[in-house]
């Protein structure tokens, strides 16, 4: 008799969950923190170094110098502003969402050191006799903006003002970090505009007041911005600028749209997959995906982290990857099902049996992830961040959820008599009296032969593997300059560009390139790389040109040789680690053969992706790392899955006779697996390409990667690592004396083998 209680259960479960979900999303989305390459904004990393005549670099210096900084962007309004000290003397600072960039950098990296000297250079007064705090900005009597300062005692304006009189020559230069070699009389010859100190007021009299008056050609916000410096205090060091990027609003909400459509697009491919293939299965998985990609966005809000373009890929891949869970569990129920047990106990046989193999997958993925957290860069540590969490969530989701939902509907008797709601024929059904078991079950796919090409399997690698490394050393690889250095702008326009547009217009500010590049749609969009480091200056130069031409600013990222060398290295670092992990894991939870052919599988998806970028001159940046890794996690699942098969079926097979015995274990674990490796493939394969095709361009690179490593991936996981584990294998066996060659059977054939 059908528990109707249980399925309105299930319908009422889901009216809440879909009512919790219409409610608070907006609300949830609207809380979260957009990075500054999907609003605009900016991102320095300063090296912190000492003045000529400054305190030696430490702990404190650094740590009242990151303070300082925090109160000067305070001043721009900027919401919630991000300073971090870095190994030890390094300072990074995002502002996300700043509307002048040129103001704020400026700003930033300005020691504010304020002097007023004569004209001889020599000091009169400098910020030591300031009040704290005291500079204000204000205007004079024809309205024009100034600044008032409060000096500490009215005696040092007076003695100040005699002195410049008594010379002859009564002029007070005030300047703001004068420098060594600098000459009133040289910044006398410049036009107004390019002269380095602020203004030279004439003096008439001796003055004796606290308050002083600096005049000059400011509008109202740089007299303000000159008052928040000095308020603020000077910087006791110098502030070198060794890796920056800085992203104009509009290529932030272009790249926010376009990827949130991709990943739209991709989810809903994911499910109608899902729906089509596994029918009412596919449902419950569309449903708990729902609620997974839900917990996502929640579990981000609640952490108050900065959501960014790699994090909304990762969002987006991670739906790909949960159903990948998903469809483990459904091909065990699947299996049972067909050797004959009933619907109750196919899905507790089912669950039970799957939830290992899934919490091996996830594992070392989320192993990657760590890696990826610890030596990437603010845009992959997004990544990463999100990539943890919807494997965490995607597990809960899956694992609780699925089993909620799905069981309410088994245990309400309803699906008893309707196996093709779970995508099983009656006739596939066989008696289970037969003893069959979900590892001896006849397969649509038995008449296939995994291992008969083997050799030809391992020379098409070998082939593809050397002819890989050719072309690496022929072409190299186009390093972005992540990994070379240099600086790279990316320039939007309102309707199609030429190059020789670009080219023009850089000529007219002199930073002409060779290297420039047409992308998006309409060829809106030129990417120009420079080997060189672009200086402040020269990066506020071009965006203001740009902004005048047209109407929209460029994003430029700056990376000094010395950043290159070290992301370099931790990107070498990161995938040894990563390597060495998996080995160690699947090791533990197999054996060591297992994990070394596992990792050598990983080693070969990761070498035809560099291989494949090599060829194609796709440009490797920090993402391709991230792509990398993200495979080597990813790629790991397929592998596990098929080796936890093997193990399941060497139990079930007790003992190995000979290589024959080896090879029927492969290859049956090969077609047992064979469904969910495709379909697993499929699924982010789908929202890969989605994210490749429609995406924002500068997650392209990393979309490409991520698709020929799935490829690749699902290729080694059947071809290579499980058939170089068999061979392994059957070398071990021998030695130890447990099987015997085909030769050795022949030339014993008389006598049983052991």
């Amino acid at each position: 008799m059908i528990k109707r209680s249980r399925i309105v259960a299930f319908f009422l479960i889901v009216l809440l969950l879909a009512s919790t979900m219409g409610l608070t999303t907006k609300d949830i989305l609207g809380n979260i923190k957009l990075g500054l390459d999907l609003q605009g904004g900016f991102e320095v990393l300063y090296q912190v170094e000492k003045t000529e005549n400054g305190p030696k670099i430490t702990n404190d210096i650094v740590a009242s110098t990151a303070e300082t900084l925090n109160n000067r962007v305070n001043s721009l309004g900027v919401n919630e502003p991000s300073i971090d000290i870095e190994e030890g003397d390094r300072i990074r600072v995002q502002l996300a969402g700043v509307e002048n960039q040129a103001t704020a950098r400026e700003l930033l990296a300005t020691e504010a050191n304020i002097s007023f000297r004569d004209v001889n250079d020599q000091v009169l007064l400098d910020g030591t006799d300031l009040v704290e705090g005291g500079a204000k900005q204000s205007f004079d009597e024809q309205g024009k903006p100034i600044v008032t300062l409060e000096l500490k005692s009215a005696d040092l304006f007076a003695d100040a003002t005699r002195k410049v009189l008594e010379m002859g020559q009564p002029v007070i230069v005030i300047w703001l970090d004068f420098e060594e070699g600098d000459s009133y009389q040289e910044e006398l010859t410049k036009p107004e505009e390019k002269r380095k100190f602020i203004s030279n007021p004439s003096v008439s009299k001796v003055i004796n007041s606290k308050d002083v008056m600096i005049e000059g050609s400011f509008t109202a916000k740089e007299a303000q911005t000159l008052a928040s410096l000095l308020n603020s205090g000077s910087l006791p060091v110098k502030l070198e600028e060794i890796y920056s990027t800085s992203v104009g609003a509009q290529f932030g909400e272009q790249a926010l749209d376009k990827t949130i459509f991709a990943g739209l697009i991709g989810i809903g491919l994911v499910f109608l997959f899902m729906l089509v293939f596994y029918r009412f299965l596919g449902l419950i998985a569309v449903m708990t995906l729902s609620v997974y990609i839900y917990l996502v966005v929640l579990v981000f809000d609640w952490m108050n982290a900065v959501l960014t373009l790699p994090g909304i890929a990762a969002l987006i891949l991670g739906v790909g990857m949960a159903v990948d869970a998903n469809i483990i569990t459904y091909e065990r129920i699947k299996e049972e099902i067909k050797v004959g047990r009933s619907i109750k106990a196919a899905f507790q046989e089912g669950n039970k049996s799957s939830l290992l193999t899934i919490l091996d997958a996830n594992i070392t993925t989320i192993l990657a992830g760590a890696v990826l957290f610890m030596f990437g860069t603010s845009s992959v540590k997004g990544f990463a961040t999100m990539l943890i969490i919807s494997i965490l969530a995607s597990f809960i989701t899956a694992i609780y959820g699925t089993r909620l939902l799905l069981g309410l509907w088994v245990n309400s008797k309803a699906l008893n008599k309707r196996p093709g709601w779970f995508g099983v024929k009656k006739e596939e059904i066989k008696d289970i009296a037969e003893g069959f078991d979900a590892y001896t079950l006849p397969n649509k796919f038995d008449k296939w032969d995994f291992l008969k090409h083997q050799k030809k399997f391992f020379i098409f690698s070998g082939i593809l593997l050397a002819a890989g490394l050719v072309c690496l050393l022929v072409f190299r690889l186009n390093l972005g300059i992540d990994f070379s250095s240099g600086t790279r702008v990316q320039i939007l326009a309102e309707d199609s560009v030429t190059s020789e547009e670009i080219t023009n217009e850089l000529e007219k500010i002199d930073m002409v390139s060779n290297d420039i590049v047409l992308a998006g749609d309409n060829n809106e969009m030129a990417v120009v790389q420079y080997k060189g480091v672009m200086t402040k200056e020269e990066i506020d130069t071009l965006k203001s040109h740009f902004m005048d031409v047209y109407g929209s600013e460029p994003s430029v990222s700056t990376v000094s040789p010395t950043v290159g060398t070290e992301l370099a290295k931790n990107a070498l670092m990161a995938v040894a680690i990563a390597a060495i992990g998996i080995i160690i894991y699947v090791a533990f939870r197999f054996e060591a053969k297992m994990g070394v052919a596992s990792v050598l599988a990983l080693v070969h998806d990761a070498f035809l992706i560099v291989a494949v970028f090599s060829i194609t001159r796709f440009e490797v940046d920090i993402t391709f790392i991230a792509a990398v890794l993200t495979i080597i996690g990813y790629s790991i699942n397929d592998t596990i899955v098929t080796f936890d098969r093997i193990r399941a079926n060497l139990r079930n097979k007790k003992r190995l006779k000979s290589y024959e015995d080896i090879k029927e274990v492969v290859n049956q674990s090969l077609r047992q697996t064979f469904t969910r490796s495709i379909n697993t493939v499929l699924t982010v394969v789908l929202t890969v390409v989605a994210l490749f095709v429609l995406g924002a361009e500068s997650i392209t690179n990393f979309s490409f990667a991520l698709l020929i490593g799935l490829i690749a991936g699902t290729y080694s996981s059947l071809f290579i690592a499980a058939q170089v584990w068999m061979i392994w294998k059957g070398k071990e066996l021998e030695k130890k004396g447990t099987i015997v060659t085909e030769k050795k059977e022949k030339a014993f054939s008389d006598e049983p083998q052991v």
